[in-house]
């Protein structure tokens, strides 16, 4: 008669063995690349929300100021205010200086049924001036505060979910088959 108490306690261990210490284990690396990327970026004047969520590491040399940030993979969304969809490529880089990105590579945006280029970013005041080559657009620097998420990608948290109500289906199945033998 002790297994039907033992069997829910059982599971619960099984399925949430991490919950008292850190309920998404992964979350720790991927948060240090994001917010030393977003950080490094602040450090230099911009909003964190020129870069998307799924930042997998950056390198920048401080002397020159010649970055790259590795994506991981190629990222598309959508951009305040005028919902412009835009690009990016799995690997961004430029040239960086305070209020100022450069020879920008790896991000367009799709206006007036054509794609451009964004090749540069000031920052002047509290706006942002996006630079397609010799034309600029200016937009206000508060609609950046948020970093974007990717279309079609899922949330880290979605993933641990996922992952773990697979284990609650396998454990539930597992039981099922032992309990019909």
């Amino acid at each position: 008669m002790a297994t039907p108490t033992i069997l829910p306690l059982l599971i619960f261990f099984i399925l949430f063995p991490h919950s008292s210490s850190d309920p998404n284990p992964t979350s720790k690396t991927l948060d240090s690349n994001i917010s030393a990327a977003h950080s490094e970026l602040s450090n230099y004047g911009f909003p964190v929300g020129l870069l998307p969520t799924n930042v997998v590491d950056y390198s920048i040399n401080q002397t020159s100021g010649e970055f790259s940030v590795n994506l991981g993979s190629s990222c598309k969304f959508t951009l305040p205010p005028d919902n412009y969809l835009a690009t990016y490529s799995p690997k961004i880089s430029g040239k960086i200086v305070h209020g100022h990105i450069a020879s920008l590579a790896g991000i367009r945006v799709r206006a007036v049924f054509q794609w451009w280029s964004i090749t540069g970013i000031r920052s002047s005041g509290d706006n942002l001036v996006f630079e397609v080559g010799v034309v600029t657009a200016k937009y206000p620097a508060k609609n950046f505060h948020e970093t974007p998420v990717c279309e079609g990608h899922r949330s880290v948290m979605g993933f641990w979910l996922l992952f773990h109500w697979t284990r609650l289906y396998a454990v539930r199945k597992s039981i099922g088959n032992q309990m019909l033998r």
